[in-house]
C-alpha cells in the first residue's frame, strides 16, 4: 500500500509541476530575448560556482580525471554556452523569405517561435555535458524544460538536482531523479519536445510513448561505429587517434570507434601500433593509473567481460572487479559471428576484422544497421 500510495503522490506532484510549466509558458516570459540571456548567465554561475564539486561527482561515478571531466564535459558546456551567448540574439531576429506567387503582393519572414514544454532524458555516460548541452539549447529556445538525469550516475544527478534548483524555480527548469519507473511516469505526460540519448531498446519505447500525444522526438543513440583502416593509411597515425578516441572514459562513448575493419594488408602493422599506442597512452599497467577511469556499474562490467574472447586477446584482457576497471583490450582475428559483434560493445574492448577489397567492406558496413558515426583512415583522395 505504501508503494502505491507513493507512486500516486510522485504522479501528482509531476502533474503539478507540468501545469506550473505550462502556466509559465503561456505567460510569454521566456520569449524574451533578455530572459533567455539572463537565464544562461544565471546556468554559467552555477557551473562556475559548482566546478569542483562536478569533477569530484565525475569523478565517483565514472572514475574520471580532472583533466578528463574538463576536456570532454565541463569545458565543452562553457563553449556551448559561450557560443549561444554570442549568437542568440541573432538567431532569434525574424529571417525575411521570399513571398509566394499565391500570397503576392504580401511580404514572408520566419520567426522562431519556442515550443513549450521540453523533456530531456540524459544518460550516464557523459552525464553532466549530455544533461546540460540540451538544457542549454531548450532555454535559448524559450522553452521551460524537465530535466532527468541517469540514475546509474547518481552523484552527478543529485549535484545537477541541486544546482539546477539554485538558480531556477521548478515552474521553468526542474530537475527530477529516479529510476526507470519516474521516466515511465514522465513519458506518460504530454509534452512538447523530447530530447533523449541513450541506448536503441530505450529509445524505441521513448519513440513509442510519444507518439501516443504526438510528441515531436530527438533520439541521439548509439550503435556498432566501424573504423576502417584503408591500405595506404598513416598506420601510426591511425593508431595513435584510435587508442585515443576508442578508449577515452573507458570506451563508454557513443560515437567511439565500436570495431576496427581493416585491410588485410596492414592489420599486423596496425595491431603493433595499437600496442604501443596503449603502452603510450596508458602504460604498462592501466588499471593501477589514477587517470583511467571505471566502468559505470557491475551490471556493464559483468556484460563487458562475456564479450571478451580471451583466446582472441592479443593486449589487455585484465579487470578489477572491486574498482569495476577492465584494460584497454584489443581482439584480433575477430569475425562478424563472434558474440563481441552481436551488440555495441559500449566499454574498453577493440575488435579488430580485416577485408581484402574496399568494395567488400563497404557492402558489408551498408548491410548493417546505419551507426552513429563512421570513421576511415586513408590518404587515397578518391
Amino acid at each position: 500500500m505504501i508503494s502505491v500510495f507513493t507512486n500516486i503522490q510522485k504522479t501528482m506532484e509531476i502533474n503539478q509541476m507540468l501545469k506550473r510549466q505550462e502556466h509559465f509558458f503561456q505567460s510569454q516570459k521566456t520569449k524574451d530575448y533578455e530572459f533567455r540571456k539572463k537565464a544562461l548567465l544565471r546556468l554559467e554561475y552555477a557551473i562556475k560556482k559548482h566546478e569542483k564539486e562536478i569533477e569530484h561527482a565525475l569523478y565517483k561515478d565514472l572514475g574520471k580525471s580532472c583533466f578528463e571531466s574538463y576536456m570532454t564535459e565541463i569545458g565543452m558546456v562553457k563553449s556551448e554556452l559561450s557560443y549561444i551567448k554570442k549568437n542568440l540574439k541573432r538567431w532569434m531576429k525574424p529571417e525575411q523569405v521570399k513571398t509566394p506567387l499565391a500570397q503576392f503582393p504580401s511580404k514572408s519572414f520566419k520567426i522562431k517561435e519556442p515550443l513549450g514544454k521540453v523533456l530531456i532524458i540524459a544518460p550516464w555516460n557523459y552525464p553532466i555535458l549530455l544533461s546540460l548541452q540540451p538544457l542549454i539549447g531548450a532555454i535559448a529556445a524559450g522553452n521551460c524544460s524537465v530535466l532527468k538525469p541517469s540514475e546509474h550516475a547518481p552523484h552527478c544527478a543529485n549535484l545537477l538536482k541541486k544546482m539546477i534548483g539554485e538558480v531556477f524555480p521548478s515552474h521553468y527548469v526542474a530537475v527530477i531523479n529516479g529510476g526507470v519507473e519516474i521516466s515511465e511516469k514522465l513519458l506518460e505526460q504530454s509534452f512538447d519536445h523530447i530530447f533523449y540519448t541513450g541506448g536503441e531498446q530505450v529509445g524505441k519505447i521513448v519513440m513509442e510513448k510519444a507518439s501516443k500525444h504526438l510528441t515531436p522526438v530527438t533520439l541521439e543513440l548509439g550503435g556498432k561505429s566501424p573504423c576502417i583502416v584503408e591500405e595506404s593509411a598513416d598506420i601510426k597515425l591511425a593508431a595513435k587517434r584510435i587508442v585515443f578516441g576508442k578508449f577515452l572514459n573507458s570506451g563508454q562513448t557513443c560515437v567511439a570507434p565500436d570495431y576496427i575493419y581493416c585491410d588485410s594488408a596492414v592489420k599486423d602493422e596496425l595491431v603493433n601500433e595499437l600496442k604501443k599506442q596503449i603502452q603510450k597512452q596508458y602504460g604498462r599497467q592501466p588499471l593501477k593509473r589514477k587517470q583511467y577511469g571505471k566502468i559505470i556499474n557491475e551490471k556493464h562490467f559483468d556484460r563487458l567481460l562475456g564479450l571478451i574472447d580471451y583466446k582472441k586477446v592479443v593486449v589487455g584482457g585484465t579487470a578489477n572487479r572491486s574498482t569495476l576497471q577492465i584494460e584497454p583490450t584489443i581482439m584480433d582475428n575477430v569475425t562478424f559471428s563472434d558474440l563481441v559483434m552481436q551488440e555495441e560493445i559500449f566499454g574498453p574492448i577493440l575488435p579488430v576484422l580485416t577485408y581484402d577489397f574496399i568494395d567488400e567492406a563497404v557492402d558489408t558496413i551498408r548491410s548493417m544497421a546505419h551507426p552513429l558515426a563512421l570513421y576511415i583512415f586513408t590518404q587515397d583522395k578518391c
